[in-house]
């Protein structure tokens, strides 16, 4: 079967910083609890989840309105700050530059669905330059109104945006959280990319069909050109 067109996770997917996500996280779960967050509990309540769902996990509690925008903006800016640190590691991902040329070649419609919120959406579009690849004003983000995966209304809006059924798109997705939302959205195709977890964890989802340890092993064949 082939596709029309591709929807991206973004975190994790085409930039791999999962582990600064991670270290931003401890270090704020310490303020907020008695120990800081495992990496077990942000596999199944972090990634692909909104600040808010985030902090009322972690505080066991719905957080006021003040203190998630107080919160995440101070824990969103000291991961961007690691990022512009950590200079060597601040690139896309293994293979995803030549994919996405190969996309915009093909004209075929691609955009990308995050829970990250603007203002880390507007740093990722400035610093790799993703203008070049996509129509930003295509891409979905966190806006304080699209509920957090694994609820679908991201890819559906996303596949919209692109003017496309679901059915006739492929996402790729690291996370548990979002491969549900893409399966609930009646995504066509969920690819899994091994970008921090092993093939094992995503080898019994049903959802999935195919997983891929970075862009360069992508089949290009499952697209109508």
């Amino acid at each position: 079967m082939s596709y029309k067109g591709i929807i991206f996770d973004f975190n994790g997917t085409l930039f791999w910083d999962s582990a600064k996500h991670k270290q931003a996280w401890r270090d704020y779960s310490k303020k907020l609890r008695p120990t800081p967050f495992s990496d077990e509990e942000m596999v199944k309540y972090m990634f692909g989840r909104t600040n808010e769902q985030i902090l009322e996990y972690a505080l066991g509690r719905k957080p006021s309105p003040e203190l998630v925008e107080k919160i995440g903006q101070e824990k969103e800016e000291l991961y961007r700050q690691m990022c512009l640190e950590d200079r060597k590691n601040f690139h896309l991902a293994q293979g995803v530059e030549d994919f996405l040329n190969f996309l915009k070649e093909n004209n075929i419609p691609r955009t990308i669905a995050t829970m990250s919120d603007k203002k880390n959406v507007d740093f990722y579009i400035k610093n790799f330059d993703l203008a070049k690849w996509f129509d930003v004003d295509k891409i979905v983000y966190s806006n304080g109104i699209i509920p957090s995966k694994p609820a679908p209304d991201i890819y559906q809006i996303a596949a919209k945006n692109i003017e496309l059924a679901p059915k006739d798109c492929i996402v790729v997705e690291d996370a548990i959280s979002g491969i549900e939302s893409a399966y609930r959205a009646g995504i066509g195709k969920i690819v899994a990319i091994c970008s921090e977890e092993p093939a094992e964890l995503y080898k019994p989802i049903p959802a999935v069909s195919e997983i891929i340890n970075n862009f360069d092993e992508f089949n290009r064949n499952l697209f109508k050109i």
